[in-house]
């Protein structure tokens, strides 16, 4: 294999708060980390004029409703001898429809293009099915986090299967600790402790978890349910608190109020792993069936926690062969039989939870890189489409 010595990964970037920015910062780190020879630069995507506070990696900037802001971008790869361009893509963190800005910047750099798809939809509108097509023709290779999402790419989109790689979502290489470890940093020692955790909106379900909780706490009083994550930034901007103010109500209305702890912010990698740590059971009641992929679960997962979560692409996969507990959307019901079931049941959690850490160290942040870097090598020897 060739070696590479220049990378640009393009996509939204820490601080910007959202799931994207967290993985494009992530992987970027690790290949760096991984692979101290090669220089890792970034090219961030911004939602607002002013940008963000970035670290020294990011060299240039997008802004997603300026097309010509992605022509310049390619100019300035192209002139930097990049040698790999790493973009994450999902519809909605780019301009035009369905995010189409994009496809100027991929026709015009000179570079081979590796696209991470952070979103596969087996029924894509119009303007998504043609972006779709567009990457495809502009890429020379794609990653996908899900079995599922392979299947979708060459049963929809007709993506020749050589070109797609599986590569699991990166967690980050933790102990296999007893959750009391860290309760004491949390105040919430000698409670049995569900977590959420993650930017909130609407369609993370977490209204069923506080439905489920007073059945759940006749039969364990000592049940605390933390929610741990800021508010959306777009929904902070359209609706301001109403989501979770909506929350607070409910857990008031049900008599829960004691019970249920929000932590109101974005926390750091460091603390996230401790809040992680303090989880007896991590519940993931999403309500999006077609979710192809997901940071806050393969946190959890990769940490060796017990998961109870609704059905969406990503959890069926991750969590079969009795690596977590499936449970129907808006369910309240079925997630209170699901933790009063592992709760009964502590060989059946154990088991569970070893399960789950022994796959986690497969999707370790440092072995991920490691793939990556293999596909960046692929794509530069194999090309798949012609140069742009």
């Amino acid at each position: 294999m060739t070696t590479i010595n220049r990378v640009a990964f393009l996509g939204d970037y820490m601080p910007r708060q959202c799931g994207i920015a967290t993985f494009t910062t992530d992987i970027c780190e690790a290949v760096a980390a991984e692979y101290p020879d090669c220089e890792c630069i970034v090219g961030a995507v911004n939602d607002r004029p002013e940008g963000y506070d970035y670290s020294s990696r990011i060299r240039f900037e997008i802004d997603e409703k300026e097309i010509d802001s992605y022509r310049r971008a390619a100019d300035f790869l192209n002139i930097n001898n990049v040698e790999v361009v790493s973009v994450q893509h999902e519809f909605g963190i780019y301009g035009g429809p369905a995010g189409s800005h994009l496809l100027a910047f991929l026709r015009d750099v000179h570079m081979p293009v590796v696209t991470t798809l952070h979103t596969v939809l087996r029924e894509p509108n119009e303007p998504q099915r043609f972006v779709m097509e567009q990457l495809d023709a502009l890429s020379n290779r794609f990653i996908v986090m899900a079995e599922r999402g392979r299947a979708i790419l060459k049963e929809v989109y007709g993506v020749a299967p050589e070109k797609i790689d599986l590569i699991p979502h990166g967690v980050p290489d933790v102990q296999f600790i007893d959750p009391t470890f860290h309760k004491d940093q949390f105040g919430v020692e000698g409670k049995t402790v569900l977590l959420t955790f993650g930017l909130l909106s609407p369609n993370k379900g977490i209204e069923y978890v506080i439905e489920a909780l007073p059945a759940i706490l006749k039969k364990h009083p000592n049940i605390v349910y933390l929610v741990l994550g800021a508010t959306h930034p777009n929904l902070l901007l359209r609706e301001g608190e109403s989501y979770r103010l909506k929350l607070e109500r409910l857990a008031e209305d049900r008599g829960v109020t004691g019970n249920v702890i929000f932590y109101n912010r974005f926390v750091p990698l460091e603390e996230l792993t401790d809040f992680i740590g303090a989880a007896d059971i991590y519940v993931t009641p999403y309500l999006n069936e077609a979710q192809i992929t997901s940071g806050t679960l393969a946190y959890a997962f990769g940490a060796g926690k017990a998961v109870i979560s609704t059905p969406y692409l990503y959890a069926q996969e991750l969590l079969a062969e009795e690596r977590g507990i499936l449970v129907p959307f808006r369910d309240s019901n079925a997630i209170t039989e699901g933790v009063t079931r592992l709760l009964a049941d502590p060989g059946l959690m154990v088991g569970m939870r070893k399960r789950a850490w022994k796959l986690g160290r497969e999707m370790t942040w440092s072995v991920v890189a490691s793939r990556y870097t293999e596909t960046f090598q692929r794509a530069r020897v194999r090309l798949t489409v012609p140069p742009r």
